[in-house]
């Protein structure tokens, strides 16, 4: 699983994660502020927004601070420079 990893820019994938955590975890404090603590819908809409805004976000950052750590094998640039040159 690790090579298909390499050469990745992991960005997307890990905001992907990120925003879908936050979603989750979100509506579920959010839930739990509006029905447990009695707090106003408009409170628990902006909290729940948030969440899912600043998982995104650590989830880009990450995501981008591990792309550096899988670099492209030798093969993988050769093959893709390979690729690239059409057939005559």
């Amino acid at each position: 699983m690790m090579k298909r990893l390499r050469g990745r820019n992991l960005k997307h994938p890990g905001c992907l994660i990120g925003v879908t955590a936050g979603l989750i975890i979100g509506i579920i404090a959010a839930g739990i502020m509006a029905a447990v603590f009695n707090i106003a819908m408009d409170i628990d809409v902006w909290a729940w927004f948030g969440t899912m805004i600043v998982l995104g976000a650590l989830g880009w950052i990450i995501g981008d601070r591990l792309s550096s750590r899988f670099p492209a094998l030798e093969e993988e640039r050769a093959e893709d420079s390979a690729s690239e040159i059409p057939p005559s």
